[in-house]
């Protein structure tokens, strides 16, 4: 890209870029060298320096924190103006400085909105400050609120003391006179188990002498009942020697019932043979007696269409003569 300056002009403005450049360095080594100095004396040295600075910053109170600035603002210019010779000095042009321009007018607006905003805050702030006064306030009222609500309850805090006070005082003479009306029927009620006591002790001697009476009838009684043990055992045997016999005799007539028994069964299944058989040749000729009759109408049948083909047709004996034939055609003319 070409250069928009001359080589004199670019000359003259590298030169006083340069001195510039030196000048600040200058400043930046009496500030470091004079470190150990007060704060007053290095802010005039300083000052001093700068020729372009205004009588109201001269006058105004020197503090760290705007020596500081001062070194921040001279430590910016020393590096803009060495990237501009540098600049110069390669192309000839002074992009960098421009950039360096919207650099800082964007960081200047970035601060000038972040100014408005803190201004804003503090506005909101002060709204906030009083809206918590109006809370405070209303706080205020109500705890006022609260402590003639806090006194009305000491008040019927006093006065229910004062009336329980006089409840328990009735309460426990209520309750001394209840103990005593209990004394005197747990008396009455202890004197009357008492006698229970007594009463079930007797009932106890009794059950005694009755228990031992019992014992003794059924001892007795078990006695009698063994001695009738031993006669039904013996009876029981005898019973079941009879019942053995019995039983033999039972199976040896089971067994000739048995014998007869296949005899009859025998002799059923020849009868049950015979009386198929004859069943079959009472079929048999009771179909033969159906087919001779069926034939025999059939030969009837027969003849008896034979007979009337015969008289019809005018055959065999029941032919007629030639004039009977001849007079009954003239009788038809």
């Amino acid at each position: 890209m070409a250069s928009p300056f001359k080589a004199v002009e670019l000359l003259r403005i590298t030169t006083v870029l340069e001195d510039c450049a030196d000048q600040l360095v200058i400043l930046g080594n009496l500030r470091r060298a004079r470190r150990g100095c007060s704060a007053e004396e290095a802010a005039t040295a300083d000052l001093g320096d700068v020729p372009h600075r205004s009588q109201r910053e001269l006058g105004s109170p020197v503090l760290p924190a705007y020596l500081s600035k001062v070194q921040q603002n001279r430590d910016f210019v020393d590096q803009a103006i060495t990237a501009l010779l540098e600049e110069l000095q390669a192309t000839g042009t002074f992009n960098s400085l421009l950039c360096i321009i919207d650099e800082e007018e964007r960081r200047k607006s970035q601060l000038q909105d972040i100014v408005l905003k803190e201004e804003e805050a503090k506005s909101k702030t002060k709204v906030l400050q009083r809206q918590l006064q109006d809370i405070r306030k209303e706080n205020a009222l109500k705890l006022q609120d609260r402590d003639c609500f806090i006194a009305h309850l000491k008040d019927q805090l006093q006065e229910t003391k004062a009336r329980t006070a006089l409840e328990k005082s009735y309460v426990t003479k209520c309750s001394k006179l209840l103990v005593y009306q209990e004394q005197k029927l747990n008396a009455s009620s202890e004197k009357q188990l008492l006698e229970m006591i007594q009463l079930f002790h007797d009932r106890m001697d009794e059950e005694k002498r009755a228990h031992a009476e019992m014992e003794g009838f059924l001892k007795r009684h078990q006695a009698r009942l063994e001695e009738k043990l031993e006669m039904w055992m013996e009876q029981y045997e005898k019973d079941m020697e009879e019942k053995q016999q019995e039983i033999s005799t039972l199976r040896n007539a089971r067994a000739s019932n048995l014998l007869q028994l296949q005899e009859l069964a025998r002799k059923y299944q020849h009868s049950e043979q015979v009386v198929k058989e004859d069943r079959v040749q009472k079929l048999l000729l009771r179909q033969q007696l159906e087919m001779d009759r069926n034939q025999r109408n059939a030969a009837l049948k027969i003849q008896s269409w034979w007979r009337g083909t015969l008289v019809r047709r005018q055959m065999g004996p029941h032919r007629k003569g030639k004039k009977t034939t001849t007079a009954a055609k003239k009788k038809k003319k």
